[in-house]
């Protein structure tokens, strides 16, 4: 997980880009702070508008982060970092030719790491926790993927134009680039709530692929818990019994109903104890899935509103 990744998949929102599925739109007052935040800073407002495109970033502004990165700032330090003359090589590749002359300053970088150090703090970090959840489900599902079906199930539909080829080859996009031989390096698959994602790296020993959360993850909104299952089972037990229409773990319901881990373990407990669910162990990861018995009994349930009193 990225939480520099995800400030730059706020960012492109913020823009206008529009969110990924599943995920609101920033609200009109984080639109407007943004606006003044760009106006107070001619520099920032000319690289977002002519720099930030969606089929490039200069490399210096995501760099894939470090083992050793456990926070948002000491991945941004990284961007702070960069030298002013090779962010300006960047910008001059992107636009084949000079640079224009208002990028042209000695301290680009930290102004860059400003902006995006505004973003994370208004509108990425309030809701860091909950995005943390989705993405470490996320990382759970694609590892059950890579157990049960193989890179080719865990990379396929990651992002548009990527999927894997057989024989140690990864197309990540449709571009007619040279290949990359990545023996020996490090290769990441950083999950956001990016509608596109992109690539990123930091030359010649780190690499990322920046992708869009799981559908059924980010779009944890999906069909309410019949009225009756509610009734019957407590509105917790009865939501969680619903998700197991297919295996998930543990860290996956916790991301999709947002309860604590211990109040998901305790109904997962009482759900086995009724032989209404089973587990089994996939790679690290213990899945759970409904049984015969549990699935009778949600789809025995199609009443979604509570029944008229009797007259």
């Amino acid at each position: 997980m990225s939480a520099l990744a995800e400030t730059i998949a706020s960012l492109h929102v913020l823009r206008g880009r529009g969110a990924a599925p599943g995920r609101p739109a920033h609200t009109p007052a984080q639109t407007a702070a943004y606006r003044a935040r760009l106006a107070a800073d001619p520099v920032v407002t000319l690289f977002v508008k002519t720099v930030l495109q969606p089929n490039w970033m200069p490399d210096f502004i995501s760099p894939p982060p470090h083992p050793q990165d456990r926070t948002f700032n000491e991945e941004l330090r990284r961007v702070r970092q960069t030298p002013a003359a090779v962010a300006l090589a960047e910008l001059t590749t992107a636009f084949g030719g000079p640079v224009p002359a208002g990028l042209a300053v000695p301290d680009l970088p930290d102004r860059v790491a400003d902006l995006l150090h505004w973003v994370w703090s208004h509108t990425v970090r309030p809701d860091w926790l909950n995005r943390r959840r989705i993405f470490e489900a996320d990382i759970v599902s694609r590892t059950q993927q890579i157990s049960t079906g193989g890179w080719a199930a865990a990379l396929s539909g990651m992002r548009p134009g990527m999927r894997w080829l057989g024989d140690g080859r990864l197309q990540i996009n449709t571009y007619e680039y040279p290949p990359r031989d990545l023996a020996g390096v490090q290769l990441l698959f950083i999950p956001s709530t990016a509608r596109r994602g992109w690539v990123a790296w930091e030359q010649p020993h780190r690499y990322a692929v920046v992708y869009p959360c799981s559908g059924v993850l980010a779009e944890a909104e999906h069909a309410g818990v019949p009225y009756a299952l509610r009734a019957l089972l407590g509105p917790v037990r009865a939501e969680v019994l619903s998700q197991l229409d297919t295996p998930k773990s543990t860290t996956q319901l916790v991301a999709l109903g947002g309860y604590g881990l211990g109040t998901v373990g305790r109904h997962l407990k009482i759900l086995l104890d009724a032989r209404l669910i089973r587990r089994r162990r996939s790679g690290r990861s213990v899945l759970y899935y409904r049984t015969p018995a549990g699935d009778h009994l949600v789809r025995a349930q199609t009443e979604t509103e509570p029944p008229l009193p009797d007259r």
